[in-house]
């Protein structure tokens, strides 16, 4: 296939799997002789949460103080504005990631302005609204092609869609996430005050479906024996309105008597960067990820390519692309089983197999291999070169 030219549409420019998905990818499309472009509404003109080897629109949107659905309906008209000339589409490949972009997308299509789009299904929210919940629907039924990153959501698009869709997986840089320590490591410990630990690692702030309170009672388990451990509970950016179960979190934090804060028993982070996520995976003795509903998991690879050990719920997609011996599995609703795992990945004769396991699991997963796997879904929804009007 000869070189195209792809928009790449995700939901903002904070780190989020998806996002961090959307750039890897274009950067290993450009490295196959592609031209990915990623896009993103982004309020802050910050840009994106970090520099890419691919080029990046941050594209113009206002701050919004509303409902959710207040939130993505700008969004969407962000996208729409950005799009809304022939020039601003020519693209071959038009690529959505998630509802927002392909609602944008899907219009555009309507108004003829784009002939097709390719959209990737990470995950399918269960959303009680109903113009979020119609809006997530249409951005999956009117693609000309789906993608997931697991086998999982793939099923799910055949029994409740009844179309189907392509594995395309995820991938890690192992030329950033890396095992052996540098300078960062010492001065992200001194900054958060992490001490002798453990330090146990969790991921996507107070959300439910990472399962954050679950984390947080098993947490409070492992301190009865583990007096000096610390919990880091990392990022949170989010587009969804998490207040009313971060309430519950931190009601469960005070129960516990734990106290949050720098050199406390909980550190709250908020979003990290991207250059700082390694050394905070080799800071922690263990990543705790027994989420209740994922995609993927991509910080599961990131983790593992550290050297850190990870705990995963034993439910898809880690029961996919994980093997007994490479991870911790737990039962998600259960907090002692959550704890027992913690105590269990600080024993050091089981840490140093879960390392081994999760360097070969990390090894398996190229980004290369992840845009290998988009050439025939591209091929198939790329402009026919008559209608392709290159300036």
């Amino acid at each position: 296939m000869t070189g195209l030219r792809i928009a790449i549409l995700t939901h903002s420019t904070n780190p989020r799997g998806g996002v961090a998905h959307s750039l890897a990818l274009a950067e290993a499309l450009c490295a196959l002789g592609h031209e990915a472009v990623v896009h993103a509404p982004d309020p802050t003109g910050r840009g994106f949460f970090r520099n890419a080897a691919c080029s990046t629109v941050p594209v113009a949107a206002q701050p919004i103080a509303g409902t959710t659905v207040d939130l993505v309906r700008a969004r969407i008209n962000d996208y729409l504005r950005h799009f809304a000339t022939p020039a601003a589409c020519d693209f071959d490949v038009f690529h959505a990631h998630d509802g927002i972009g392909g609602n944008a997308l899907a219009t555009l299509k309507h108004r003829r302005l784009i002939p097709r789009f390719v959209r990737t299904v990470h995950h399918v929210d269960s959303f009680s609204d109903p113009q979020l919940a119609e809006w997530q629907d249409r951005s999956i039924r009117e693609a000309a092609r789906l993608l997931c990153v697991s086998r999982t959501w793939v099923d799910w698009i055949r029994n409740d869609i009844g179309a189907e869709a392509a594995v395309v997986g995820n991938g890690v840089d192992l030329s950033v996430y890396r095992s052996e320590p540098t300078e960062a490591d010492a001065a992200l410990r001194e900054r958060w005050g992490l001490g002798s630990g453990p330090v146990i690692l969790c991921i996507g702030g107070f959300e439910e479906r990472k399962n954050t309170l679950g984390i947080i009672t098993a947490f409070a388990r492992l301190r009865e024996s583990h007096s000096q451990a610390q919990l880091v509970i990392a990022g949170g950016a989010s587009l969804l309105d998490h207040a009313y179960y971060s309430a519950r979190c931190r009601a469960a934090l005070a129960a516990a008597g734990l106290a949050v804060g720098r050199g406390l028993a909980v550190v709250e982070t908020g979003p990290v960067p991207q250059a700082e996520m390694p050394a905070l995976y080799r800071l922690s003795d263990v990543l705790a990820f027994p989420s209740r509903k994922e995609g993927f998991g991509l910080c599961v690879l990131e983790a593992m390519a550290c050297g850190t050990p990870v705990i995963v719920s034993r439910l898809p997609p880690f029961t996919e692309y994980l093997a007994e011996g490479d991870a911790l599995f737990v039962d998600p609703a259960e907090p002692g089983d959550i704890a027992d795992a913690m105590a269990s990945a600080l024993i050091p004769s089981r840490r140093g197999r879960l390392r081994v396991a999760g360097f070969a699991r990390a090894a398996a997963h190229s980004w290369r291999a992840c845009a290998e796997r988009h050439r025939d879904a591209y091929a198939a929804c790329a402009r026919p070169i008559e209608e392709t009007t290159h300036a």
